[in-house]
């Protein structure tokens, strides 16, 4: 029998799609930035 591997906590397959995330969610918070002339904080009203 074989031992079954855990599919939650730090696994490499998360991890990566955790930085691919990551770095779309910066590159459209960046243009939308230039596109409005407004920092993320004033777009969401926090400033």
């Amino acid at each position: 029998m074989q031992k079954q591997e855990s599919k939650m906590g730090f696994t490499d397959f998360a991890e990566t799609w955790n930085g691919r995330l990551a770095m779309l969610g910066l590159a459209i918070g960046f243009a939308t930035e230039l596109l409005t002339g407004r920092g993320i904080l004033a777009q969401l009203g926090l400033m």
